[in-house]
């Protein structure tokens, strides 16, 4: 676990790596384009807004993570919520792009090493959370393909993963989990998933 500097200058690249990203990123839904507004409504706060100490709000990562085969997907069963989610979670100032965060995420929480990442979101996500008593994430969603013969292995955050078909989804699922599928399958068909630089 990475430690949290009270600067939030530390932030300060992956801050403008967001800016950017959303701002050129095509939302893949009327509630992600709403999402992605007030995600860089979020950002005007300045490099604070991507730390999780940002009451108001903070900007997190997360995948949704595809076999080989594109016919399973990897969920997590969250210690903390108690539902099935894909997996991500907050970014960290060794973090220069919201891609990295998202696939050191991914990695992390699965045990899977050799995930190829697409860096083009495929939705963008704001619910609220218990972070620092209460506040939101703006969650920035990627697709993610394991490599051929992946083996997950679980993390403290996880009681438990599992491999899924897209439409057989495990219950409880988060509120948020089902609207990645369609748009992750959509950005394997588009181009082979690469690694992130």
């Amino acid at each position: 676990m990475t430690a949290h500097p009270a600067d939030p200058e530390a932030y300060a690249p992956l801050h403008a790596d967001a800016i950017s990203l959303l701002e050129g990123w095509q939302p893949t839904s009327p509630a992600a384009s709403t999402a992605r507004d007030r995600s860089l409504a979020l950002l005007a706060a300045g490099p604070i807004a991507m730390s999780r100490q940002h009451r108001p709000g903070h900007i997190t990562a997360s995948t949704l993570v595809l076999d080989a085969t594109g016919s399973r997907v990897l969920l997590c069963l969250h210690v903390k919520f108690g539902r099935w989610v894909q997996l991500g979670g907050h970014c960290e100032p060794v973090d220069q792009t919201l891609v990295a965060a998202a696939l050191r995420e991914a990695t992390e929480e699965s045990g899977i090493a050799g995930l190829r990442i697409d860096p083009v979101p495929i939705d963008v996500d704001v619910h609220e959370v218990l972070c620092q008593g209460g506040s939101r994430h703006y969650d920035v969603r990627f697709a993610v393909v394991a490599p051929p013969g992946a083996v997950e292995q679980i993390s403290d955050e996880a009681e438990e993963l599992g491999w899924f078909s897209p439409d057989d989804l495990p219950e409880p699922l988060a509120g948020g989990t089902v609207q990645l599928v369609a748009p992750a399958l959509a950005a394997l068909r588009r181009s082979p998933l690469r690694r992130a630089p």
